[in-house]
């Protein structure tokens, strides 16, 4: 689940931090860069929670409406939501009941916000349209149902964005990421794979747990050097106006170009171009731009890289 994005946000992170807190060991910070994506997978578990979560509020929902009912004071209630196949492969599965156990914090801590999203799919068309169908829906339907859902009604929910960052320093800057993960899982799931379904891996493989260390670990080590090819290539660029994060972001991107050889040097300055969009100053990406591609010109004909430059020979 944690891939290059995703460290490479984290790298950006704990690189700052590593120099606000004054150039701390770089052991600790590189088991705190560890533990921050590890904070990562457990956000992903923990918003698949939600879903049962949501669910669970439903089907309390759904008890008092029945007890309703058989006073004669309310029609018989519909369990349609309540009881969605998908939901229930979900909250069965062995992976993130196993996942679970370890929770020191559970969405009953919160919910207030679980019973506020729920007030709001109660409120929406599609909760409508799929309460009013005449036939029960299949299991597809009621999978396709929650990646709407969850598009709608969570991935750009503020409060729960609020909530996440209080209950967790690392979950910050990690919801964006991490929500396409959830979607991705909840198309994935397959009826028949029931309650041994496989969520998606904490690392897909161990070299982007490797791709991390490394790129943290040359970032810090080499940082004069680094600086120094800024330097450099900075003649028709205000290297004075650069803010200090636009310094990491580069730094970081130098490490990417010399260290992994199988990494193309557009895509290395596309992603931090983009980085800088999300952690810098407005301007900043545009004058990244331009400065990682001078700096990756300079280490082509200094024969300091050798992978080929975009656009040339």
């Amino acid at each position: 689940m944690i891939n290059r994005e995703l460290i490479r946000i984290k790298v950006v992170q704990l690189t700052y931090a590593y120099y606000q807190n004054g150039n701390q060991n770089l052991e600790n910070a590189e088991k705190e860069l560890v533990f921050s994506l590890d904070k990562s997978y457990d956000l992903y578990n923990y918003l698949l929670d939600l879903i049962v979560a949501v669910t669970r509020v439903a089907r309390q929902r759904n008890e008092i409406a029945l007890a309703r009912y058989e006073r004669g004071d309310a029609p018989l209630p519909s369990n349609r939501f309540a009881c969605n196949k998908f939901v229930a492969q979900l909250e069965e599965n062995v992976m993130l009941n196993a996942w679970r156990e370890k929770l020191r914090h559970t969405w009953d801590d919160d919910i207030n916000v679980v019973r506020n999203i729920f007030e709001d799919i109660e409120n929406s068309e599609f909760y409508l349209s799929y309460m009013a169908q005449d036939e029960e829906p299949t299991y597809e339907q009621d999978k396709e149902l929650w990646r709407k859902l969850y598009k709608v009604f969570v991935v750009d929910n503020d409060a729960v964005s609020h909530m996440l960052e209080e209950r967790s320093l690392y979950w910050n800057d990690d919801k964006d990421v991490v929500d396409t993960f959830v979607l991705k899982t909840i198309k994935r799931f397959k009826q028949e794979n029931g309650a041994n379904e496989e969520l998606l891996p904490k690392y897909k493989d161990m070299e982007d747990l490797d791709f991390a260390k490394r790129l943290f670990r040359t970032t810090i080590n080499n940082a004069e050097e680094y600086q120094q090819y800024m330097t450099a290539t900075s003649k028709n660029w205000d290297f004075s106006r650069l803010a200090y994060m636009d310094v990491v972001i580069m730094q970081i991107a130098i490490a990417e170009m010399l260290t992994f050889p199988a990494i193309p040097v557009l895509v290395t300055i596309n992603e931090y171009v983009n980085l800088a969009k999300s952690y810098s100053t407005p301007k900043s990406s545009r004058y990244i731009n331009g400065m990682l591609d001078s700096i990756a010109r300079y280490l082509s004909e200094t024969g300091k890289m050798l992978k080929p430059i975009p656009g040339r020979a």
